[in-house]
């Protein structure tokens, strides 16, 4: 009977999240539809204020953009790190620290982050607002998620595997290049593409670091750059155009969305 009841509970639950799901995507979409058109993905902003009306093929640009330089900061330091959590790392209590500072920087606010980045990259070293700085905040803000998934990944590597590479005279970094990651790509770039996924959603880090309102060209590594999550909260929160929003939202849903079913796809062919 126990048993029957937590299986209809569990079943409840699933459905429950299912059908939230469905239900914020499908009221969004029917809000926005108005706005869904080729023209409205592909023209630039316009309208007063400007991005009340056109399109947002800018703020789709840059946020792949930023995506992407978030993606490879992070990929990279997480990599870094996580050798040096699993091989190069012996000491016990330090291994613990490395863990605890993880978990903890997991958990900091995205607008805290997004400070963070406004002092060290505008402030401290003079860079303005761009791609880059934004890109770098973002990815310093994933390498926690990425961070857990490929040292959880490196722990269940063959450790009879790794001991025959290192008695072969092997180093760690070319047995984690070739063996551990290039027998596990799949693994490897599904946990920084959903890292990703995350970054481009995010409005608070972008927001002091590089996007702003409106842009006359697409953006470049260095230059000033429109973000969907950004754009979007600028038309909520100044009241400019709700149906807009919507709209925005939607594309918004869609590109995280593939992004996601892309590295579900590639990790189950993988397997």
């Amino acid at each position: 009977m126990l048993k029957k009841l937590l299986s209809f509970y569990i079943w409840i639950c699933g459905l429950l999240t299912v059908g939230v799901t469905f239900f914020v995507f499908f009221y969004i979409l029917v809000k926005g539809e108005a706005y869904l058109s080729p023209s409205f993905i592909l023209d630039f902003p316009s309208g007063t204020p400007l991005g009340t009306a056109g399109g947002i093929f800018p703020a789709i640009v840059g946020s792949l953009l930023s995506g992407a330089v978030a993606a490879v900061c992070a990929s990279l330091g997480a990599t870094l790190l996580t050798v040096w959590a699993v091989f190069i790392c012996k000491n016990r209590r330090l291994y613990e620290i490395f863990r605890f500072c993880t978990e903890c920087a997991s958990g900091i606010p995205s607008v805290l982050l997004g400070l963070f980045g406004y002092s060290i990259f505008l402030i401290h070293l003079d860079i303005h607002k761009s791609v880059l700085t934004a890109g770098m905040t973002l990815g310093i803000m994933i390498i926690p998620f990425i961070t857990v998934r490929l040292e959880k990944m490196f722990r269940e590597y063959p450790v009879d595997r790794i001991a025959a590479a290192r008695a072969l005279g092997i180093g760690d970094m070319h047995i984690v290049a070739t063996l551990v990651i290039g027998t596990r790509k799949q693994e490897f770039f599904s946990a920084v593409a959903l890292a990703t996924a995350y970054a481009m959603g995010a409005a608070a880090p972008v927001m002091f670091t590089g996007a702003v309102l409106f842009t006359r060209r697409l953006p470049g590594l260095t230059d000033p750059f429109m973000s969907l999550p950004y754009h979007l909260y600028l038309l909520v929160s100044e009241g400019y155009s709700v149906s807009l929003a919507y709209g925005t939202a939607f594309v918004l849903i869609v590109m995280l969305l593939i992004v996601n079913c892309i590295c579900r796809f590639a990790l189950k062919r993988g397997k």
